[in-house]
Formats: C-alpha cells, sequence, structure tokens
C-alpha cells in the first residue's frame, strides 16, 4: 500500500485508507515536539529525546523477537 500511494500521490483515498491503518491509533500514539524551528534550527533536545525513544523501540522489538524464536 505504501508504494502504491507514494507512486499515486494525488489519490487522497488511497493516503486516507493508509493513514487509517495507523498502529496503534491516534489517541493511544507518542507525540513528540518538533525536531526544528520554523527557520530549520535544530532543536537538539527534542532530537535528543526522539533518538532515544527511538533506541528504545528498536530493543523492545528485538526482544520481542528474540522471544519469538526461543
Amino acid at each position: 500500500m505504501t508504494a502504491y500511494v507514494l507512486a499515486q500521490r494525488d489519490n487522497d483515498e488511497a493516503i486516507r485508507v493508509l493513514f487509517s491503518r495507523r498502529n496503534p491509533p491516534d489517541s493511544e500514539a507518542t507525540w513528540y515536539r518538533p525536531m526544528a524551528t520554523e527557520d530549520g534550527t535544530p532543536i537538539e533536545e527534542n532530537i535528543r529525546i526522539a533518538q532515544e525513544a527511538i533506541r528504545q523501540r528498536i530493543q523492545q522489538a528485538n526482544q520481542r523477537k528474540q522471544n519469538s524464536s526461543s
């Protein structure tokens, strides 16, 4: 689906379907602050927080994968 949407960027219905498949839904999602100001200046603290969250998600995924293969 993602490849189709990228190839058909003007297909609003395909984009709606893709975003409706979000997991978790918006009500359960973690929202992070912007990584840069409007003029493009990086916000280092926000970048650090996002990087740490990504590291944690990778560790959790690796742990689940390891547990399922045991």
